[in-house]
């Protein structure tokens, strides 16, 4: 009797024990769950932070193999098939509102940019934040003229200025004055020769900026190599039929007029599989933005989540 009486105290003392432990792990749990999700806040923050600090160094540094300052532009091989350029935070670089030349052939050879009607004395602005590569003159063509590389894959060169306010390597802001406007090498007349780039490519500005109405033509504009050429004479000729700018935003919103945006998303998602190998130091984040894709199709292409990490020599399909 007594040694039953013995066990059932022992069996009840166990259970009191055993259900203090799990209520004391539960507790803990729950306690160490709200530091956790700070944790890994602060943790993405810091890795945030830390890729906006490498983008203000070197910008695109995953589209372009080099920094070099003694070239105005130079065609590279990582010009991809497709791009998504963010046009987001920008600033119009005159507020001129009169594109006195077009992108395309003139006089017998290529115009690579738009010339923008302003005066010797007009302030000129970085049109995106980023960094400044080339500051130089060039008596044959560009005159004194700026470079300027952003982390959203273009660069922008601002040519026959009268005077140049900002050195090689410097960071500058969106809208931040970076030189005068002029008439200096081959010019006739005072204006801004403008170019936007991409891994050396001259891309039509007027399938990004609406001069006319001082505005970009939608948050992102996305580069297809095999559409772009119609693109770009399209947005060429709205120049005498819509007024003095090219694509307007309205006009790509509504696809009166090209919707060409609607067909390059079409080209992109009807396009055969495409693979990327991973290269040491890439993340999902930085292969989207190279890509001109988004996370979500690469996680979805490949069966992954966006917590994953990425190994080199790894193969994703992004298209």
């Amino acid at each position: 009797m007594i040694i039953k009486k013995t066990f059932k105290t022992i069996a009840i003392s166990l259970l009191l024990l055993a259900t203090t432990t799990s209520s004391s792990a539960q507790d803990l749990l729950a306690r160490q769950a709200p530091v956790d999700r700070r944790m890994k806040a602060v943790d993405t923050l810091a890795l945030k932070t830390i890729q906006e600090r490498e983008n203000i160094t070197s910008p695109a540094a995953d589209l372009y193999d080099s920094w070099d300052n003694t070239y105005a532009h130079r065609a590279t091989n990582n010009m991809p098939e497709h791009f998504k350029i963010d046009l987001r935070h920008f600033c119009m670089p005159t507020p001129s509102r009169v594109v006195t030349s077009n992108f395309g052939s003139r006089w017998g050879r290529q115009h690579k940019g738009l010339d923008i009607k302003v005066y010797i004395g007009d302030t000129i602005r970085a049109a995106f934040s980023g960094k400044v590569r080339v500051v130089k003159y060039n008596p044959g063509g560009y005159g004194y003229y700026v470079v300027i590389r952003h982390p959203n894959g273009l660069e922008t060169i601002y040519g026959h200025l009268s005077k140049q306010l900002v050195s090689e390597n410097q960071v500058v802001r969106a809208g931040e004055p970076i030189a005068l406007g002029g008439n200096t090498g081959r010019s006739t007349g005072s204006h801004l020769h403008f170019e936007t780039r991409l891994c050396g490519v001259a891309l039509n500005p007027a399938l990004l900026f609406d001069f006319r109405n001082q505005d970009v033509t939608g948050d992102y504009y996305i580069y297809n190599k095999e559409t772009y050429d119609k693109e770009s004479a399209e947005a060429t000729q709205l120049r005498g039929k819509v007024g003095n700018g090219g694509y307007t935003k309205e006009l790509v919103n509504g696809g009166t007029v090209g919707s060409y945006k609607n067909k390059m998303a079409m080209a992109h998602n009807n396009s055969e599989a495409l693979y990327h190998k991973v290269k040491s130091g890439e993340t999902l984040q930085s292969i989207a933005k190279k890509r001109g894709v988004s996370i979500e199709d690469i996680c979805r292409l490949n069966n992954i989540s966006k917590s994953m990490r990425v190994m080199p020599g790894q193969i994703l399909r992004y298209s």
